[in-house]
């Protein structure tokens, strides 16, 4: 098995703990909030509590494990900000849920008084004090959704050295690195898996969007490709090349319709290719996504017709 840790995955992104300024402020931390809560950091070089407290915020938050994320704010850059919040000596901390500044506190704190801050601001935002797993999943998840990969990865490593049998973080790392285009770490880390949960959903799901990355490496051009369809609507291979160079930029609908299409000419063509990539699609889709539910129906329907 591979050896997970928090450092399993590279630290572009950031978006666990960064740095913000005036600009990136309403992105960073009162949008940001309304899906995780947010602690904002307001520091300055010379100060030396800050040199003190801004670690251990760090750790803690790390040690959260994705219930929360941490946003600092240099004061001499940013004096703007710093008034509208009235931000009067440093440090200061604010905790930000829904938009909206929930708790703060000022000066540096024992690590004991930090881990409490942060168990109250995940207890404001509806999750457990003792950061649970399935909140740290989830967290993981919505930063994987919008594009925190790098982020997502090491909450997903970190859940798995607490349970490195846990199912939806295997899963999670694995897609995790097929975003961070590391095809190789997600195939090692898939064939890996402890012998438990090989076939979990999870799993199954991960290796399908590995078998999907790989096929969208050799994705021909779109154009030239619909261009061939349209001249010859019964060349099958034309058609299903078609649909990997949709899947592979982005339009998984459209993958499914030519794949649904060439399943009703010929379903036997190529030993039933259409409908096994039909089914990597849903496969690597979540259960309940509009595309893999019409597509399910519109399948049934064509086999038992």
């Amino acid at each position: 098995m591979l050896e997970l840790n928090a450092n399993a995955a590279p630290a572009a992104g950031a978006d666990l703990i960064k740095d913000s300024t005036e600009a990136t402020f309403m992105a960073d931390v009162v949008e940001a909030s309304r899906h995780v809560p947010v602690i904002v950091d307001f520091w300055a070089p010379w100060c030396g509590p800050c040199r003190q407290l801004t670690p251990a915020i760090e750790g803690a938050v790390r040690d959260a494990r994705g219930a929360v994320k941490l946003v600092k704010i240099n004061v001499d850059e940013n004096q703007g900000i710093a008034g509208q919040l009235r931000v009067q000596s440093i440090p200061t901390v604010y905790a930000f849920w829904q938009g909206q500044p929930v708790d703060a506190f000022q000066g540096a704190l024992p690590a004991s008084e930090i881990k409490r801050f942060i168990e109250r601001l995940i207890q404001t935002a509806g999750g457990e004090a003792d950061g649970g797993l399935s909140e740290a999943i989830e967290s993981a998840e919505t930063m994987l959704s919008e594009g925190a990969a790098a982020d997502a990865a090491q909450v997903f490593a970190a859940i798995l050295q607490e349970d490195p049998a846990n199912a939806a973080s295997y899963g999670g790392l694995a897609r995790a690195y097929l975003a961070l285009g590391q095809t190789d770490e997600a195939a090692a880390l898939i064939d890996n898996a402890p012998e438990g949960i090989a076939k979990s959903p999870e799993l199954e799901a991960a290796r399908a969007q590995l078998a999907l990355a790989r096929q969208a490496a050799n994705a021909g051009p779109v154009n030239e490709l619909r261009a061939a369809v349209e001249a010859d609507p019964a060349n099958q291979q034309a058609r299903y090349d078609l649909a990997q160079a949709l899947h592979a930029s982005g339009d998984i609908a459209g993958a499914v319709d030519h794949l649904l299409e060439s399943f009703r000419r010929d379903r036997e063509w190529n030993d039933g290719a259409a409908k096994s990539q039909l089914f990597t699609i849903f496969e690597a889709l979540k259960p309940n996504d509009p595309i893999a539910l019409n597509g399910r129906r519109k399948l049934s329907s064509l086999i038992f017709a």
